[in-house]
C-alpha cells in the first residue's frame, strides 16, 4: 500500500512541476511583452492628451451645428468592447464583460454591440447578445490599421442615424497592479470649458469645413490609445495571475515533497521492522 501510495505522489509532483514550468515561461513572456506595450503607451498617452486638447478648442468654437456635436436625434447607444483573443488573465475579461452587461443591460433592446477579441465574444454569446461586428486577432502592439477599422464601422452606424450614441469600455492602465473599466463617450462630442485656453486660436479653413476629417482622427487616436491601454493591462493582468500560478505550485510541490518524504520513511521504517522481526522469529 505504501509502495502505491509514493508512486501516485510522484506523479502528482511530476504533473505539478510540468504546470510550474509553463505558468512560469508565462509569466515571464507576459513580462517581457507588458515592458514593450508600456513604452508604446507612454508615448501614446502624450500624444492623445495634446490632440484631445487641441479637440476641446475645436468643439468650443463651432459655430454650426453638427451631429458630432449636437448629436443626430436616436435614441439608440454603441458599445465597443475591448477585451483579449487570448485566456489565463485573471478576472481580466470578466471585468469587461461585466461593465459592459451592466451598461447595456439597462436598456437592452436600445443598445448595439461591438466586439473586439475572441475572448468578449464567447462571453457576450453566453449571455445572449448579438453584435453589429466582431473583430479578432489583435497584435500584442494595437497599430491605427487596427483601429480604423473599428472606428469606420462605429462612424457608419453614428452617421446613418442608426446610433445616437457611441461608448468604449475597456481596462484603463494605471500600474502593473492596479487596472480600471472605464466606459467612456465618444460620440456626441462633450467640451470641457474648464480646461479652454487663453490664447486665441484660429481655424483655417473653418472649422465647420474640417469637422469630417478632424472627428475622423481624433476617433482613430482615441481608440487606439484605448486598444494599447487594454493591451497593457491584459499582460499585467497576465504575469500577476501566472506569478500567482507558479507560487501556489511552489506551495503545493512544498507540502507533496514533504508528504512523499514521510511515506518513504514511514515505508522503510515499516520495511525494517518487517526484516527484524523476521530475524527474530528464526532464533
Amino acid at each position: 500500500m505504501a509502495g502505491a501510495g509514493l508512486v501516485t505522489i510522484k506523479r502528482r509532483i511530476r504533473s505539478i512541476t510540468s504546470t510550474q514550468k509553463i505558468t512560469n515561461a508565462m509569466g515571464l513572456i507576459a513580462t517581457s511583452k507588458l515592458r514593450k506595450v508600456r513604452k508604446k503607451l507612454e508615448a501614446n498617452n502624450k500624444y492623445c492628451e495634446l490632440f484631445s486638447s487641441l479637440m476641446n478648442e475645436f468643439v468650443l468654437g463651432a459655430e454650426g451645428r453638427n451631429i458630432y456635436i449636437h448629436g443626430n436625434k436616436s435614441n439608440k447607444k454603441l458599445y465597443i468592447a475591448l477585451n483579449s483573443d487570448t485566456g489565463l488573465c485573471g478576472g481580466f475579461n470578466g471585468s469587461v464583460v461585466n461593465e459592459a452587461d451592466a451598461a447595456m443591460s439597462k436598456n437592452k433592446e436600445n443598445c448595439l454591440l461591438i466586439s473586439v477579441g475572441q475572448k468578449g465574444r464567447t462571453y457576450f454569446k453566453r449571455l445572449k447578445y448579438s453584435t453589429e461586428a466582431e473583430y479578432v486577432d489583435i497584435s500584442d502592439v494595437p497599430t491605427i490599421n487596427e483601429a480604423d477599422t473599428i472606428v469606420y464601422k462605429a462612424l457608419d452606424l453614428y452617421r446613418s442615424g442608426e446610433v445616437g450614441e457611441v461608448n468604449i469600455v475597456y481596462t484603463k492602465f494605471i500600474s502593473t497592479v492596479r487596472q480600471k473599466v472605464v466606459v467612456e463617450k465618444l460620440l456626441p462630442l462633450e467640451a470641457d470649458k474648464k480646461e479652454k485656453t487663453n490664447y486665441l486660436v484660429k481655424f483655417e479653413p473653418s472649422i465647420d469645413e474640417m469637422m469630417d476629417e478632424v472627428v475622423l482622427l481624433h476617433l482613430k487616436q482615441k481608440v487606439l490609445n484605448c486598444m494599447i491601454n487594454s493591451k497593457v493591462s491584459e499582460q499585467a493582468s497576465r504575469m500577476t495571475a501566472m506569478d500567482g500560478a507558479t507560487k501556489n505550485a511552489n506551495d503545493l510541490l512544498d507540502k507533496l515533497n514533504l508528504k512523499y518524504n514521510r511515506e518513504r520513511q514511514s515505508a522503510i521504517t515499516q520495511e525494517i521492522t518487517e526484516i527484524v522481526g523476521g530475524a527474530e522469529a528464526l532464533k
